[in-house]
């Protein structure tokens, strides 16, 4: 059993304000330092604490992050420095989307403790008084140095699609990603599947300041007006009669929901197990070369929606279907690249998973290409001919793949005299090429 204790070393404080009044203890902290650091804005909402009066000349305003960071490691490393206990007086809840996490990497755990307000999320959902238990939070807050902004794991675009799995979304944003630039987002997606009057978007603005303000519409609203800093969105679904609202299902789109040139898809009983076979990762780079109208990308997207795809395709109908297919079914994790292998792959990211479902004769190309790529552990190949399955089966074992191969015959019923038939689907081969 480890206890975890604040260490008597821990010279730096970081408190969240904001929300409440500070209790004793962090009052105590604060009134005990020999610094105390805020940014512009922080600094203002200070000035309205009690007890702001006594440690005015002990405040240091710095905006910038990294310059904060260098001058608290200026200041208690530097022999001279007579500073012993830093407070850096952070917004809400500091490990929630905020500098907590910052601070502890930077000087380690021995030396940071947390004393955490309210986050801005839980007090945006007291405000308009729902639950948020069942809500994603997200963060498309990208730092306040436009020139350097964070990586973030959500984008703007990919909130038509999470909406699409959650009733409710909270929405961190900033100046650039901010409710109006959302609410435009949201009506830009035409075959959005969720009407858009059944969303309610809430801003809540200046929380915790003497003005704030909590805005409700339809996106139709929001997107033309505009917000004070710093504000929180919350977007939520209203129930709708299921057929004004359809829904896919994750896994399983059939045929018929995907557009696609006639007869020309992967069909669903071996796209299936062709998933299946290519045990695809949650995170990494996955190519679908030879992609077609898209449908083994769609299914992937769906159901691994970190997972980055490129559908490789030449022909110029089936790139219409496809991103006719991507925007049907919101996923914003697919790249389409047009051109042929093995040529068209040449600028992509090295994949961790190949799907070749066409080759048009350049399987040898394809193969030699992306076999020098030492992160690719599974390959999958879909052969309808004896000479692809050969072909597939020496090229990856002179490329060092262990193979497996998979014979798949779907029939499926159909009524034929007012009695059910079973009608064969051509046979598929499912080759499949795996190398730790």
């Amino acid at each position: 059993m480890t206890v975890i204790s604040l260490s008597i070393t821990t010279v730096i404080n970081v408190i969240g304000i904001g929300y409440r009044l500070l209790d004793a203890g962090t009052s105590a902290l604060i009134l005990g330092a020999d610094v105390i650091i805020a940014s512009r804005r922080l600094s203002e909402v200070f000035n309205g604490y009690m007890g702001f009066d006594t440690v005015r000349d002990r405040v240091q305003v710095i905006n910038n992050v990294d310059e904060a960071i260098n001058f608290i490691k200026f200041k208690i490393q530097n022999p001279k420095s007579k500073v012993k206990s830093v407070v850096f007086l952070a917004s809400g809840d500091p490990l929630f989307f905020g500098i907590g996490r910052r601070m502890v990497n930077e000087f380690g755990e021995d030396k940071v403790a947390i004393f955490p307000d309210l986050s801005c999320i839980q007090v945006a959902f007291s405000r308009i008084k729902e639950p948020w238990d069942n809500a994603l939070l997200m963060s498309i807050h990208g730092g306040p140095d436009p020139a350097n902004r964070r990586v973030l794991k959500y984008e703007i675009d990919h909130i038509p699609s999470l909406l699409e799995k959650h009733d409710k979304l909270c929405i961190l944003t900033d100046r650039i990603n901010n409710p109006t630039v959302i609410a435009k987002e949201l009506l830009k997606h035409s075959a959005f599947r969720i009407p858009h009057s059944a969303l309610k978007m809430y801003v809540c603005e200046k929380l915790g300041y003497s003005d704030e303000k909590v805005i409700e519409g339809t996106p139709e609203d929001i997107s033309s007006m505009a917000f004070s800093d710093p504000n929180v969105v919350i977007i939520k679904k209203i129930p709708q009669p299921s057929a004004l609202s359809p829904q896919f299902p994750v896994f399983g789109l059939g045929e018929s929901e995907i557009a696609h040139s006639r007869g020309l898809i992967t069909k669903d009983e071996i796209r299936a197990v062709t998933i299946h076979k290519l045990k695809l990762p949650e995170k990494g780079v996955f190519w679908d070369i030879g992609a077609g109208s898209g449908s083994v990308s769609i299914e992937a997207a769906r159901l691994f929606p970190d997972l980055r795809i490129f559908a490789v395709e030449k022909n110029p109908e089936q790139l219409a279907h496809l991103q006719e297919n991507k925007i049907r079914f919101c996923v914003r994790n697919i790249e389409v690249v047009p051109g042929e292998a093995p040529m068209a792959l040449n600028s992509l990211p090295l994949p961790q998973r190949v799907f070749i479902g066409g080759s048009n004769d350049k399987l040898a190309g394809i193969l030699k290409f992306i076999s020098g790529n030492t992160g690719l552990g599974v390959i999958v190949i879909n052969a309808s001919t004896i000479e692809t399955l050969n072909e597939a089966i020496r090229l990856l074992e002179k490329n060092g793949f262990r193979i497996d191969v998979s014979a798949m015959s779907v029939s499926r019923s159909k009524m034929v005299a007012g009695k059910r038939h079973l009608s064969a689907l051509n046979p598929v081969f499912i080759v499949r090429g795996e190398r730790n």
